[in-house]
């Protein structure tokens, strides 16, 4: 159950920075109108918020494997500091 929450997780994030690509892409292009700029920004600015959120939860859930003195291995949370 865990992996099909994980993998529908990872589709929700893959589809809203397509996405948020796609309305990037719009304004660049400069064609819309200032009522839908505004709406397209506004979609940007939730999509890139759930986006930030879910790559937040992801960081949280990794972890490594590192082996201890005795030759076991073993795993741990990662932190990016670690400079193991």
């Amino acid at each position: 159950m865990a992996s099909e929450q994980s993998a529908t997780s990872i589709a929700d994030f893959e589809k809203s920075l397509d996405e948020l690509e796609k309305l990037v892409r719009d304004l660049e292009q400069g064609e819309l109108s200032l009522e839908q700029s505004l709406s397209a920004f506004e979609r940007g600015v939730k999509l890139t918020r759930e986006c930030q959120q879910a790559l937040k939860s992801a960081e949280q859930r990794v972890e490594q494997l590192v082996q201890t003195s005795d030759g076991t291995l073993e795993t741990r949370p990662f932190l990016p500091d670690d400079a193991d």
